[in-house]
């Protein structure tokens, strides 16, 4: 089975696609693919289609949109012969379960999973100050990002909070990939996407940090500075906050720092960690 929630729902036996197109099943089996190998209880699934307001007649509803996705299975087994691989029926597949209802992937890809496991080896290397398998592994886990995450499914309460967990943990991600590359003294590549990025994320200051350090490692002095000053008016007049100290020590580094100096100085040292500011994804260089 593969399993990808990183975008668009995308569940499959064998290479065929068994996600419905009803809205509320595809709710189901989204938080179903999620949460692959582990049961997810019956009162679950129903606060997530009813909006913890389920009617009476929850129970039987949710179990009639299970047979639909057991009916797409099945379907999925006969065409494949994924019988052969373990399943012998849907039953195999979507798991009954004390209380509630288990997918089993029966070892197969999930996207989730894979991410987390590529992004923790990039961390565990950037503490290790290998930049370059970091920047490597940092890489091939943001790659299993097709979109938003459940960009096609229709999010109740569930959904939503884990839709926006995915989003953070891409983002904390994202951020350490983008200090790797800067380690690197890949700050000229990095400029186009950080462009975009702070478009994006108008009040994320640690994405604001590394394209400040970015254009000022490039020559760019003047045009960092004018990105401390939009985010500064941005916080400013939709948070009612001032940038983070360390943001301000940057400013600072910058306005006495010659860009040729901060473009051949040594090694950056991190100054933002997200436990440093709530809010702020993760950390950003310092120049010099």
């Amino acid at each position: 089975m593969e399993i990808r929630v990183l975008g668009a729902l995308d569940v499959r036996m064998c290479g065929v696609s068994v996600v419905p197109s009803a809205p509320k099943p595809r709710q189901v089996l989204g938080l179903l693919a999620l949460r692959a190998d582990q049961v997810v209880p019956a009162g679950t699934l129903a606060d997530e289609l009813w909006s913890g307001r389920p009617p009476r007649s929850a129970r039987t509803t949710v179990q009639t949109y299970v047979l639909q996705l057991r009916e797409l299975i099945d379907r999925a087994i006969a065409t494949t012969g994924a019988a052969t691989a373990g399943f012998a029926c849907a039953k195999d597949v979507l798991v009954t379960s004390p209380g509630g209802y288990m997918l089993n992937s029966g070892g197969g890809l999930t996207d989730a999973r894979e991410f987390d496991r590529l992004a923790g080896l990039g961390y565990r290397a950037m503490d290790g100050d290998d930049h370059k398998l970091a920047a490597r592994m940092l890489d091939e886990a943001l790659r299993l990002w097709r979109g938003p995450a459940f960009s096609d499914v229709p999010a109740g309460g569930q959904l939503a909070v884990e839709a926006k967990r995915l989003e953070e943990t891409r983002l904390c991600a994202l951020d350490q990939r983008i200090d790797a590359d800067l380690r690197l003294g890949r700050h000229r590549v990095l400029l186009a996407e950080l462009t975009v990025l702070v478009d994006r994320y108008r009040t994320h200051e640690s994405l604001h940090g590394q394209y400040m350090l970015a254009l000022h490692r490039s020559g760019r002095r003047g045009e960092a500075l004018e990105v401390y000053q939009r985010l500064r008016a941005t916080l400013v007049r939709e948070l009612g906050m001032e940038p983070s100290a360390a943001l301000r020590r940057l400013q600072r580094s910058i306005l006495v720092s010659a860009p040729e100096r901060a473009e051949t100085g040594g090694e950056p040292a991190a100054v933002v960690r997200p436990a440093d500011r709530p809010g702020a994804a993760a950390r950003f260089s310092r120049v010099g």
